[in-house]
């Protein structure tokens, strides 16, 4: 990949392929080519401090999806992050929520670190702070919005969210506020670590963890969870075109 329109483009085929094949992998694959288009327009502006870093940094960064998805279907292996994320895509017991959380969740807190420190390799890694940001808020006012019209698909999960003042984020045992802090802590970590393999894996395990809570989010609430599943779209390709409309009118105009 040498552009985000590249990017954009292999993009453009995932969510056409998992649309053909009914996979909820096109959930989380719609809300990240909304972000990235949102991430091209954003250059395009100038909105970023350093807008060819951005697009470099975009470029690593997708990377680490087109390959972990690459190898997935190619039954190679993958980070355990990712691997809870697509294992869980092929089951209906799970909310539309749930799947983006756990795509984002590999996304944010494994691959943001590693591609913003390739992205600044033999730099000061704290000038990029500021972009690194500003990309975590574009996916969080679009996944915030996706919440709040959930709705659309979800009836049953729209109408208690409406009740939930944030502890919808302690139901799935997920903030992209936190992640994006984490992700910053380790990619200052993973900057100077010696043995960065090591550290990668040490990751990785942590990450699997929390998306293993975030599938199943405890006892107490795993009847909720059924009874919301229930009520949800059943036509992945329909959840999918939505989820676009929603992204599409909840990405942010300014950064």
């Amino acid at each position: 990949m040498k552009s985000i329109d590249q990017v954009i483009s292999r993009m453009d085929e995932i969510v056409e392929e998992c649309k053909s094949k009914k996979s909820r992998i096109g959930y989380f694959a719609v809300l990240y080519r909304r972000v990235t288009i949102r991430i091209r327009e954003g250059i395009e502006n100038g909105e970023f401090e350093d807008n060819p870093r951005m697009e470099k940094l975009d470029i690593l960064f997708a990377q680490r999806f087109f390959d972990a998805y690459d190898n997935y279907i190619n039954e190679d292996s993958t980070t355990e992050s990712w691997l809870h994320a697509f294992d869980t895509s092929k089951s209906s017991g799970y909310l539309v929520l749930q799947h983006l959380l756990l795509g984002v969740n590999a996304h944010i807190n494994l691959d943001l670190g590693i591609a913003t420190v390739e992205t600044m390799e033999g730099k000061n890694l704290i000038e990029i702070i500021n972009d690194f940001d500003k990309i975590n808020l574009i996916l969080a006012e679009l996944v915030d919005g996706v919440k709040a019209n959930i709705s659309k698909v979800s009836p049953v999960f729209g109408f208690l969210i409406q009740f939930a003042n944030g502890k919808d984020e302690m139901l799935m045992e997920f903030s992209i506020r936190l992640a994006r802090d984490g992700a910053w802590k380790f990619a200052n970590l993973y900057f100077i670590a010696e043995d960065r393999a090591l550290c990668l894996n040490e990751r990785d395990e942590r990450i699997a963890n929390l998306a293993s809570k975030i599938a199943n989010p405890g006892t107490r609430l795993k009847w909720m969870v059924k009874l919301i599943s229930w009520t949800e779209w059943k036509s992945i390709p329909k959840v999918m075109d939505q989820l676009e409309v929603i992204a599409q009118e909840c990405a942010p105009n300014q950064l």
